[in-house]
C-alpha cells in the first residue's frame, strides 16, 4: 500500500458511502481512464467480469467461436464458456511470449475460407508485456473481427508500435495496452501490480459499450422507481471502499513498475550468467513492467530442470510457480481447437516465475538467487 489509500478509505467511511457505487467509484473510473488514455471506464468486481461483459457486448451466442491466447490464466477464456461460446486457442511467439501475429492471421484466414469467422479475438498481454498490437489489430480489422484486449497483467506497460515510421529521431510516447481494441480489461486482484484486493476495469472509447456494461453490471435495473428488469443482469459493480483503495494505488503505479523492473535487474545480474537460464525477453516495441520475473531453464545446460529448482525454493519456504499451463492443455478445454501450441507447451515445461512482489527486500532477492545458484552447482 502507498500513503494515500487509508486516507481515501477513511473518506468513504466518513461520508458513509460503503455499499457499491458512490463518489470513490466515479472518481476511480475517471482517473483510471485518464491514466491509460481511454475515453470511458467502468469499475467492476473483477477483470473476469469485465471480459464477460465485453463478450456479451459483441454478441457471443452458443456455439460461436472466440479466438484467445493459449499461454494465459484460465480467466481469459472462462467467460467465453459463460456465454456457451467455443474457445479457439492461438499459440504465442517464441521471441516475446505473446500471441503470434502471423499465427493469428493464418487462423483468421482459415476461418474466413470456411465462412465462420470468430465473434471476437481476446488478446492477452502477458506477464507485464504488451503484445505486438499493430499487426494483430490490422488482421482483426481486415476481417471485421472485434479485438478485446486482456491487459489484466499489463497495467503500467507501454506499447510504442512497430510501424516503420515511428521513432525516427524523436521520442516515441507509448500507449497503454488495452486501449487499441474495441475495449480493454484490467484486473486489481491481490497478485496484480496494483490491487483493490479484488476488482477490475473495463475501458473503451465507445461510450455506448461502457454505459451498457454498467447497466448489465448493476443487475440490469431499468430506470424506474420500482425494481424492474427487462434483461438478465449481473452483480458486477465495484465497492466504493475498494475503489478508494484503487485510487490510492493508481497514484503509486509508476513506483510499482520501477520496483518490479528493479527486481528483474537484480535477478538478471545475480543468475543471468548461469548456463541454461534465459529470461523472458523485453520486446523492443514496448516497456515491460516485469510484473513477474519469468525465465526458462534448459536442464541439459543448467544441471537441473524447472521443477527441481521450484522444489528447492519451496524447501526454503520460497514460493515460485511454473509459467501458465497453456489453455489448450487444460482438461476443461481439451476438446477446443488450437492453432500451433508447441511454443506455449515448451515455455510451460521449462518456465518458472520467481518471487516478484513490490515489497521484496534485497535480502529476499539474494535468498532466491542463492538457491537457484545452488541448484546449478549440484
Amino acid at each position: 500500500m502507498g500513503s494515500d489509500e487509508l486516507q481515501l478509505v477513511q473518506e468513504a467511511f466518513a461520508t458513509n458511502w460503503i455499499a457499491p457505487l458512490g463518489p470513490q467509484v466515479d472518481a476511480f473510473e475517471t482517473e483510471f481512464a485518464a491514466h491509460v488514455g481511454s475515453a470511458h471506464a467502468a469499475a467492476l468486481s473483477s477483470g473476469t467480469a469485465a471480459l464477460h461483459l465485453a463478450l456479451r457486448w459483441v454478441g457471443v451466442q452458443p456455439g460461436d467461436e472466440v479466438f484467445c491466447s493459449s499461454l494465459t490464466f484460465s480467466a481469459s477464456a472462462n467467460p467465453i464458456a459463460y456465454e456457451a461460446g467455443r474457445p479457439v486457442f492461438i499459440d504465442c511467439d517464441r521471441a516475446f511470449w505473446n500471441m503470434d501475429p502471423a499465427l493469428l492471421a493464418e487462423a483468421l484466414a482459415d476461418r474466413a475460407k470456411a465462412g465462420r469467422l470468430p465473434k471476437a479475438v481476446i488478446l492477452v498481454h502477458l506477464y507485464g508485456q504488451s503484445a505486438d498490437i499493430d499487426p494483430i489489430e490490422k488482421s482483426c480489422r481486415e476481417y471485421g473481427v472485434p479485438l478485446i484486449e486482456d491487459a489484466a497483467e499489463a497495467l503500467g506497460a507501454l506499447y510504442y508500435g512497430t510501424a516503420p515510421s515511428k521513432g525516427r529521431g524523436q521520442e516515441v510516447k507509448g500507449i497503454s495496452p488495452g486501449t487499441r481494441g474495441l475495449c480493454g480489461v484490467f484486473s486489481f486482484n491481490g497478485n496484480k501490480i496494483i490491487t483493490t484486493s479484488g476488482g477490475g476495469m473495463l475501458v473503451s472509447n465507445d461510450k455506448a459499450l461502457i454505459d451498457k456494461a454498467r447497466f448489465w453490471a448493476t443487475q440490469s435495473r431499468d430506470p424506474a422507481p420500482h425494481y424492474q428488469h427487462s434483461e438478465i443482469g449481473f452483480n458486477y459493480r465495484l465497492s466504493n471502499v475498494l475503489a478508494a483503495i484503487g485510487r490510492g494505488q493508481l497514484r503509486v503505479l509508476e513506483q510499482r513498475v520501477e520496483t518490479r523492473r528493479r527486481n528483474f535487474e537484480f535477478y538478471r545480474k545475480a543468475i543471468g550468467d548461469l548456463p541454461g537460464i534465459e529470461f523472458m525477453p523485453e520486446a523492443p516495441y514496448g516497456r515491460c513492467t516485469r510484473w513477474l520475473t519469468c525465465l526458462t531453464i534448459d536442464p541439459a545446460a543448467f544441471g537441473a530442470d524447472r521443477e527441481q529448482v521450484r522444489l528447492a525454493l519451496a524447501e526454503e519456504n520460497i514460493e515460485a510457480r511454473p509459467v501458465w499451463k497453456p489453455l489448450h492443455l487444460q482438461p476443461v478445454f481439451k476438446d477446443c481447437p488450437v492453432f500451433g501450441g508447441a511454443v506455449a507447451a515448451d515455455l510451460f515445461d521449462r518456465g518458472l516465475c520467481l518471487p516478484s512482489g513490490s515489497n521484496l527486500t534485497e535480502a529476499d532477492l539474494e535468498r532466491v538467487a542463492a538457491v537457484v545458484r545452488r541448484c546449478h552447482r549440484r
